[in-house]
Order: structure tokens, then sequence, then C-alpha cells
């Protein structure tokens, strides 16, 4: 199961992006080929699914589209290859403009209007309309964890799994829990010792700095924090002084375009690491554009996941991907996750079918809550869905990992289901 630190991380990277804009298992590939390449039927009817993503929104037009393109693209070759047992996939898109009364419309259409069976690759910076997709009993499958809902409601899904009760209350009394892998991870494979953590003297950013102070203080680094201000920030001495506090890693809590002055700013005072490290929204094919000032820290930037790296084609399951989204300008983990999330409801859409009852929801529903660790043929570190009644103490959880390089682009470090750590579960509020 992906580590709930993550649900932050995103978080996070989306309240910056908008305080900047105010200043288990699979049918086997050869099953898949052979049934989807099945004749439709002419009397067949589709299947409708809905996708919500903020398409226009505060954080900039496109900032949330990488998960919907991705489930875009897997059924579009999905339906190229004869669809659902002789059903096409029919997509319905909403773009709820990155708040709460346009999500609660696209909720309202999708569910009532357009009675899809299920949602997929939710990607919603206010996810109002989430209580009521709950209480419609519509499976919301693989979505992505931009605030608490998917910690908080039944019959939603994220596409990183969850532990919680998910009862209506987020977490466990109002508080989620994350693991320390990711710092384990750089203690045990580079022998990081001393890590800073940059962030912005504004409200969401000093936040999530604290959560990543917390962590890698529970694994036993020394911490140096340094705060920019958000309106003039002052990088070149923040980069002086973690240069010459021999920092080994680089945290940070800010946007991308903080990320990259930052790193020019590194550049500029010569402070070298052995890791910069980004998340999982940064993780993208634009970096060299992104971070173009900057090519030494460039090459010392690391991206952590809980799904493999789609620059990795090595693995059948990317290269899958990766043709199937051969027609977008750019590549990204999110669009990978989407593909993963339009795989994961066409594999319950598949048992429902081959189940003699048919793909309704509620048999889309039961194929969510299975016992079984979910995959998307390896794409993702096998995710789970719990409802435990206390937050576990530790828990063991998988990291994916990546470093770029100009020369190779983004390369994998290690298989991600062998990076695994034994590591604690730290409380934090949403």
């Amino acid at each position: 199961m992906r580590p709930r630190p993550r649900v932050a991380e995103t978080a996070v990277a989306v309240l910056l992006l908008l305080a900047a804009t105010a200043c288990g298992s699979r049918l086997p590939e050869s099953d898949f080929e052979h049934r989807a390449t099945t004749p439709v039927p002419r009397t067949a009817e589709p299947l409708r699914v809905g996708i919500i993503a903020g398409a226009t929104s505060p954080v900039g037009d496109g900032a949330f589209t990488g998960p919907r393109d991705g489930a875009k693209a897997y059924f579009d070759r999905l339906n190229a290859r004869g669809g659902i047992d002789g059903r096409k996939v029919e997509v319905r898109e909403c773009d709820d403009g990155g708040s709460g009364v346009g999500n609660n419309e696209c909720v309202h259409r999708l569910i009532e209007e357009d009675k899809v069976v299920a949602l997929v690759a939710t990607t919603a910076l206010d996810y109002a309309g989430a209580e009521r997709v709950s209480r419609a009993r519509v499976p919301d499958i693989g979505g992505q964890p931009i605030g608490p809902a998917y910690d908080t409601y039944p019959h939603l899904y994220s596409i990183y799994g969850s532990l919680a009760p998910r009862n209506g209350t987020t977490g466990w009394d109002g508080k989620q829990y994350g693991g320390t892998e990711v710092y384990r991870y750089f203690k045990r494979e580079h022998g990081a010792r001393t890590a800073a953590v940059v962030s912005y003297n504004q409200s969401a950013s000093a936040a999530y700095a604290r959560l990543v102070v917390q962590g890698l203080k529970a694994e036993g680094y020394e911490v140096v924090t340094e705060q920019v201000d958000f309106a003039l920030p002052n990088f070149r001495a923040a980069a002086a002084d973690l240069k010459e506090r021999g920092a080994d890693l680089v945290f940070d809590a800010m946007d991308t375009h903080g990320n990259a002055r930052l790193c020019r700013a590194m550049d500029e005072v010569g402070a070298d690491v052995t890791a910069k490290v980004t998340n999982v929204q940064n993780w993208t094919s634009t970096v060299a554009e992104d971070y173009k000032d900057a090519p030494r820290c460039r090459n010392a930037l690391w991206a952590t996941g809980s799904s493999r790296n789609h620059e990795d084609t090595g693995q059948a399951a990317v290269r899958e991907f990766r043709d199937g989204t051969k027609g977008l300008k750019t590549h990204s983990q999110w669009q990978l996750e989407g593909w993963a999330a339009a795989m994961w409801f066409t594999d319950a859409a598949r048992s429902c079918a081959a189940s003699g009852e048919g793909v309704t929801r509620a048999c889309v529903d039961r194929f969510m809550n299975r016992d079984e660790p979910y995959t998307a043929d390896g794409l993702l570190v096998p995710v789970r869905f719990e409802h435990l009644d206390e937050p576990p103490k530790t828990r063991r959880t998988c990291v994916s990992a990546a470093r770029w390089q100009d020369t190779k682009g983004w390369v994998s470090q290690g298989e991600m289901n062998d990076n695994c750590f034994d590591v604690p579960q730290l409380p934090y509020e949403p």
C-alpha cells in the first residue's frame, strides 16, 4: 500500500500552486489481448464511466488533467480492441473548474443524469461532492487523494489504497497517518544523515515542512530548516546556508517554480547534494525545461512515489502505457496512474461480466473490496483497502524512486517492490 504522507505531498503541492496564482491481480496480457479483440455486437450498449478533472482551475489550466489523459488513453485503446466483452466504454468528462460548487455539479450530472456505473481517475481540488458519491454507492476508482475524502467515505478508492475505517470521519478521529519510508530509503541506500527542508513562510508550506521534519527526525537525521519569504524569497541565502551545513538531501514544501529557483540558487553557490527530492506531481517529462537554468541540481533531482516509473520501458506494462499515450505532448507519473485507474475499472467490469451478474455499481464495488492487493499489471505498489479500528504503529511500505539524468531522462533506482521498509506511522492533520 502506498504510504499516507504522499497524500500530504500531493495536497501541499496543489495548495502551493493555488497560493502562487493568488500572489491485484489482472488477467494475463495474452488473455487480455484475446478477449479485447472480441467483435462488438451492434446491439451492445456501452458501459458509461465518468471522469472529473479540474481542466480549468485556479492553479492553472491542465494542472489536474494528467490522470484524466491517462485514463482516456487506456479506454481508447481498450475500445479499439473490442471493449469489455463486446461493450465499449463511453467516457463522460466533467470539468469542475477546481471549485466545490463545480464539483457538486459534476457529481450530480454524472451520477444522476448520465447514470455512470463508476467514476475513474478523479482529480479534484475541492471534492465537495464526495459524500454524495458515497451515498449513491457509486465506486470512485483510482482517484488522486488531494484532500481527505478518500480516507473518509466508503465507496471511494484512492489509487494508493487506505487503511482508515472510512465511516464518515477522516482517518482516525480526524487524523491521518503516514510512514517514513522515503527518509529510510535514502539513509539505507545512500548513507544520508543530514537533510534540509525548505519552505515558504506560508501556512500550507510551513505545515507540510513540519511533517517532513517530523519524519526525518524519527529516522535520526540532523535536520536543517530554511524558510523563505513567499512574496520575495531569498533562495540564494537559503542555498548558501544548506551548503554551509553540509546537507546530503534537500526536501521542499514549494511549488515547481520555487523548486526551479531554489535549484538555480544551489548551482550558483555550488551546493552539491546527494539528492534534491521532489514528489509524484513533479515526476514529468518537462524537467529539462522546468530546470533549464540549474544543470547540476537538475541532475541530482529525484522523485519518489508508489507507482512504476513512467519511463521504465523495460517493463511490459509501462511499454503498453507509453505506446497508448504516444500522442500526448508530454508524459507524467499522474498519466500513468490514471491509466492504472482505468485498468482497475476494466478488471472489475470483466469480473462482473464473467460472473453472469452483469456490470453494476454494486458488483464493481465488491471487486474493489476484495482481500487481494491490486497492482495494475505491476504498475502500482500493491494496493489494499482495509478498515482498521486503530491506526497502525508501524507498516511495511515500499518506495518507487527515480533519478533524473539529462542523457537518459528518469532512471529507476532499484525495483520498487524490493525498496520496502517497516517504518513508524506518524499522525498528521489534513
